[in-house]
């Protein structure tokens, strides 16, 4: 859900919950590993600057961006996408 349309926040202001939530089990998944945002950007294929915006949430990655992330990061992408459902089922 986009809560700009709620809030009348301009278009680069938005929020969206479920890419809050997935940028912090990102953020997770690269800490556990130690990992710095730079490694994993290179691993992925990515810029340091994409991931860092990701794992804050600013962006909605594409799905195949959400699947190579987690492959990289050694998750398990059936686990990640349970997380973030059973988030937006307590809302």
């Amino acid at each position: 859900m986009e809560w700009r349309i709620i809030l009348g926040m301009p278009k680069a202001m938005t929020f969206n919950a479920d890419a809050l939530r997935f940028g912090a089990i990102v953020r997770r998944l690269r800490e556990q590993r130690g990992w710095t945002i730079r490694k994993l950007a290179q691993r992925a294929g990515l810029s340091p600057n994409y991931v860092g915006i990701v794992e804050r949430g600013a962006n909605v990655p594409s799905l195949s961006t959400v699947i190579e992330l987690v492959e990289v990061l050694n998750g398990d992408i059936a686990a990640v996408m349970g997380e973030l459902t059973a988030a937006r089922n307590t809302r």
